[in-house]
């Protein structure tokens, strides 16, 4: 499993997500609230304190040991600035995994999401053996596609009433990178 942390950016780490990091993500999680709210499923008010950051890194860290998720945070000189999690990693002949990511609103458009979705694609690759990534956005989240086309990705379809975002169902278009062409 994934664990040396990389350098992505001059001064930006991407590293395993830790129980300690429940802080941090809860302070940028409430700065960045309404930034990232029509992007995301609704929040209850408690999502943004320590407690429920502790108790959500708590299932993934345990998700990780199993070898299911592989939770990252973007830390900037201690700073917790975004999140990157490959999640329901499949083996065997799938050797698949789901991407998804966000950036803190005061470092959105500075390159960091392109970073760390590239370095995320390598480390799927080489560490932990995947074939493809696959990825959603919104029909209207044109950043986060062009991040997707940077980082090689392409559109396979849309999916109508694929999540409950911001209070509805909403389609997504559909997006994977093929990493290799290795034998499972």
């Amino acid at each position: 499993m994934i664990t040396q942390p990389a350098r992505i950016t001059p001064d930006v780490v991407m590293r395993r997500a830790t129980l300690e990091d429940a802080g941090g993500l809860a302070r940028t999680r409430l700065r960045s609230r309404a930034h990232l709210e029509p992007w995301e499923p609704t929040r209850p008010e408690d999502y943004f304190t320590t407690q429920a950051q502790t108790a959500r890194l708590r299932v993934q860290l345990e998700d990780c040991k199993a070898g299911r998720v592989v939770p990252w945070v973007l830390d900037r000189e201690g700073d917790i600035v975004g999140t990157v999690t490959l999640s329901a990693i499949v083996l065997g002949p799938l050797r698949s995994g789901n991407l998804g990511y966000w950036i803190d609103v005061d470092h959105v458009g500075k390159g960091l999401a392109t970073a760390a979705v590239t370095h995320a694609c390598t480390a799927a690759d080489a560490e932990l053996g995947l074939h493809r990534i696959e990825a959603g956005t919104l029909l209207d989240n044109v950043p986060s596609q062009r991040v997707l086309a940077k980082c090689g990705f392409e559109e396979f379809g849309v999916a109508p009433e694929f999540l409950h975002i911001n209070g509805a169902w909403r389609d997504h278009r559909l997006f994977q990178r093929i990493l290799n062409d290795r034998t499972p």
